[in-house]
């Protein structure tokens, strides 16, 4: 073996002299770089390749429908014309005049007439039986019976029925007042509110269903909202989700008629329609 190390030598040549270079180690530094320069390119190759995954994945699904944005359209619905006011009613006649009260046969009551023993010379006679009632004078009257006077403290053997107390009047409720309920802030304030509040219904959403739902209430005088109904319907979930969101409005500015608030009947469309 040469001891002579050449120029070209490398540090591997060197460590390696007079070395046995079949056993393996000096294979491995010999092949070290190019194993290193491979392994970072098939590293890099996959990073890559992971980071334009999505997008390849992305390109090759199908996109879906883009999501649906709900449109809630408020219309504010004409009142019917207000009613003339009817003229009151005429007065009641005047009471007739009161009957004559029937005249009573009396008797007039002599008082007992004294004498002395001398003048009496037989008994008088009993005194006629005075039939009738006694008075100061004689009047004559109708002799027809007469029905004897009730006695008001008098209680009869029948029970009297028990008196019912009278129903609450129930205030009137206006279709038609000078001064129109309204939502507080007027109805672009009520418009928002639903846009806000509203949900379309997933039934109607999958049908493709779409329409206007008209709901009618009644806005107390305290401003609440009570007894709300729909008075055309869409279907599909479309009318509850309406009356529940005009179940949960705050309460309105109540109706007046006469400068005085009142019960009226209040109508709106709501809209449920699909963006394309």
């Amino acid at each position: 073996m040469s001891n002579v190390i050449s120029p070209n030598a490398t540090l591997d040549d060197i460590i390696f002299k007079d070395k046995n270079k079949e056993y393996g180690a000096y294979s491995l530094r010999k092949n070290y770089q190019t194993v290193v320069k491979r392994s970072v390119m098939i590293g890099s190759a996959l990073f890559a390749s992971a980071l334009a995954l999505p997008f390849i994945v992305s390109s090759l699904t199908p996109k879906e429908d883009e999501k649906k944005e709900v449109i809630a359209e408020v219309m504010d619905v004409k009142q019917p014309p207000k009613k003339e006011a009817t003229p009151p009613p005429p007065p009641p006649p005047p009471p007739p005049p009161p009957k004559d009260i029937p005249k009573v046969t009396t008797t007039r009551f002599l008082p007992p007439e004294i004498k002395r023993d001398e003048e009496v010379q037989k008994p008088e006679p009993p005194p006629e039986e005075v039939k009738g009632n006694t008075a100061s004078e004689t009047v004559k009257g109708n002799t027809d019976d007469i029905a004897p006077p009730v006695d008001p403290d008098a209680r009869g053997t029948k029970e009297e029925a028990p008196v019912e107390p009278p129903k609450p009047v129930e205030e009137e409720i206006f279709t038609a007042v000078e001064q129109n309920a309204e939502f507080p802030g007027g109805m672009a304030a009520f418009g928002k509110f639903l846009q806000k509040n509203l949900k379309y219904p997933a039934a109607a959403q999958r049908a493709n269903v779409q329409g206007k739902v008209y709901v009618q209430f009644v806005v107390n005088t305290d401003g609440s909202i009570q007894g709300v109904e729909v008075l055309k319907s869409v279907g599909f979930g479309c009318d509850e989700e309406a009356v529940r969101v005009i179940k949960m409005v705050p309460k309105w500015n109540p109706g007046k008629q006469s400068g005085r608030a009142v019960r009226s009947r209040f109508t709106v469309p709501i809209s449920f329609v699909l963006s394309e």
